[in-house]
């Protein structure tokens, strides 16, 4: 018999979920999480607006454009690191509001003007509302510019790809160690008809874990994402046979441990994970050990990983506030440093510790600012 602990209130999504587990079961936490975000009739993503002030969450390209210009940098490192080929498609999967593409371009278009002229920028997006929106960001450039529903779609070539926030998006499974061994934590029905976590039996092969499973103590969590794993593998074997570099940037860890990361986020406030389906937006934090060894599985160049701060300062962010601050008024010149504060500074609030940036090449190369330690 499962046991189940506490929850909380219903939401359409959630009655849903109710009857769906009524007919079939208790949920893995992949489903679940599946559902929430991507649910046709109630999903997070279909159904609110999730960025800026008046959404859930503030992005970094929202943040300031700073962080865009940044990438742009980068996107021309790389390009010019790997000899600058005339034809490059230049992607973005999961581009929000496109406001991380528009900064970057702008760059690029000034800094490597041969590159912004021979680029195809590709936008790797599901939904219709955000594509909408994007369009409207990057009006000036609609012309070079194609949507896609999957990465597979983008054509042949070298390929320059970025992905923001994207990875932990995508759903997880959570196993946790009893004292029989690990069982999968699943989503269930408590006794009041609510939503609660529970134990089921699970699939789980203990060689995937850090440690040897004796060492791992009773109630600890352990999380696994096939699905990153395979989105992961299809990128890097794009960029192994086309040519390329592939830019991931989120929070989570840079080698595989133990916790429970799963987290909803409402009106930029923690929430609990089952309070409000569809309504709050679902997270967990992405492993990059496992990303980095699923790209090395099928080929790809990895480059030593950075916290955000590192390759943000590495790139010259504070040079260029320094000049985009340079006669402007104080108030403004506050408000730059805040930015720079809050992308590549340290402590809560702040995303430079806690958010990771892992760059994989089709073939060894270096690339500032990972170059003097790319292996």
């Amino acid at each position: 018999m499962n046991k189940f602990w506490k929850v909380t209130a219903m939401t359409p999504l959630a009655h849903k979920i109710v009857r769906l587990i009524e007919q079939t079961g208790p949920l893995r936490i992949s489903d679940y999480f599946a559902l929430c975000l991507a649910d046709p009739d109630h999903g997070y993503y279909h159904s609110r607006e999730p960025f800026g002030r008046s959404g859930d969450f503030i992005t970094a390209p929202e943040v300031s454009q700073l962080f865009g210009e940044m990438i742009g940098i980068h996107l021309v490192n790389a390009w010019r690191a790997q000899g600058a080929p005339s034809q490059v498609r230049i992607v973005e999967i999961g581009p929000g509001r496109g406001t991380l593409m528009s900064d970057a371009l702008r760059v690029i278009a000034r800094i490597a003007p041969e590159l912004h002229a021979g680029a195809s920028v590709h936008m790797v997006e599901t939904s219709e509302r955000l594509r909408n929106v994007q369009r409207q960001t990057l009006v000036r450039d609609k012309e070079r510019i194609s949507w896609h529903a999957s990465f597979e779609d983008v054509p042949d070539g070298f390929t320059l790809m970025v992905a923001n926030e994207l990875f932990d998006a995508v759903p997880i499974r959570q196993f946790v160690k009893t004292p029989e061994g690990f069982s999968e934590r699943v989503v269930g029905i408590d006794a009041t008809g609510s939503l609660a976590f529970g134990l089921g039996p699970g699939d789980f092969d203990p060689t995937l874990l850090p440690v040897e499973e004796t060492r791992v103590p009773d109630g600890e969590v352990f999380e696994l994402s096939p699905a990153r794993s395979a989105i992961m593998q299809t990128v890097a074997a794009k960029i192994v046979r086309d040519g390329g570099t592939a830019l991931v940037i989120d929070y989570g860890h840079l080698i595989t441990g133990f916790g429970d990361t799963l987290q909803a986020i409402y009106r930029h406030e923690y929430d609990p994970p089952l309070a409000r389906p569809g309504e709050a937006d679902l997270t967990s934090h992405v492993d990059f050990q496992a990303l980095a060894e699923a790209a090395l599985a099928v080929g790809a160049h990895v480059h030593r990983p950075l916290s955000q701060g590192e390759f943000l300062v590495g790139l010259g962010i504070v040079e260029r506030a320094g000049a985009l601050g340079s006669g402007r008024d104080a108030l403004t010149q506050a408000a730059i440093r805040d930015a720079v504060n809050r992308l590549a500074g340290e402590g809560e609030g702040r995303m430079g510790a806690l958010f990771k940036v892992l760059a994989i090449s089709g073939a060894p190369v270096k690339i500032t600012p990972f170059e003097h330690q790319a292996t």
